[in-house]
């Protein structure tokens, strides 16, 4: 279900950045993504989205789960991502009424944007809305797969090794890669202006999402991501 859950974004976003030119900006989770394979001499095109649907197709035969699609699953999941996305939004503002309380003077350590973006290089794409919403689908999709299915298990993995607890293992995963993925979005050239308000609302999706990976699967996680992206993003 996570992999038919998640494969329109994953046509939406490789189509689109098709029709759009593939010299137009990208998401920054795909771009280290495809400098890695690149890296490893795997540099065809379609690779990346392929490895992705091929290792959600192994996690799902490791899982032993039915080889069974439900609509009703499927529109069940469309309406849970959409309620979290909300949520989500509905913390962002939370943290912005609180904010001043803490810090109340402006400024780079002050109050922040009313609600703080989430897509790497999401500000250098075109301002339409197509090339937007593709950009959203590429941050929902990528950036979940960068950062909770392939290094929050890692890290939870390499938690364990130094003897952790299961508990306490998922839950310094969990820390670490929310910080990693906070910090991404200020790095490079194309990265935003470094503020503690932005930082600390990043850090806190990331532990959002992370959770939702956890507890509700990788296709709820990101699937929430993109929906948060596109209510801030295009209403």
């Amino acid at each position: 279900m996570s992999l038919a859950f998640t494969l329109p974004l994953v046509l939406a976003y490789e189509g689109g950045v098709l029709l759009l030119g593939r010299g137009s900006p990208r998401n920054g989770a795909d771009v280290w993504l495809r400098q890695l394979l690149d890296a490893l001499g795997f540099g065809a095109y379609f690779l990346l989205p392929m490895l992705t649907v091929v290792w959600l197709l192994a996690w799902h035969h490791l899982r032993h789960d039915r080889w069974r699609f439900s609509p009703a699953v499927f529109l069940g999941m469309c309406l849970e991502c959409l309620v979290l996305a909300a949520v989500l939004v509905g913390l962002a503002r939370l943290q912005n009424r609180l904010w001043p309380l803490f810090l109340p003077h402006p400024g780079p350590w002050g109050q922040g944007p009313p609600l703080p973006g989430l897509p790497l290089l999401a500000h250098a794409v075109p301002g339409g809305v197509f090339a937007r919403f593709v950009g959203f689908c590429g941050a929902g999709l990528y950036e979940e797969v960068l950062f909770r299915l392939l290094l929050l298990p890692a890290c939870a993995w390499a938690c364990r090794r130094f003897g952790a607890t299961p508990f306490a293992a998922w839950a310094w995963a969990i820390l670490g890669t929310s910080a990693l993925f906070a910090a991404a979005h200020y790095v490079g050239p194309l990265g935003d202006t470094f503020g503690l308000h932005s930082f600390a609302f990043r850090m806190l999706a990331g532990i959002f999402f992370a959770t939702l990976f956890v507890v509700r699967g990788f296709g709820i996680a990101a699937g929430t991501h993109a929906a948060y992206d596109m209510l801030v993003g295009l209403f």
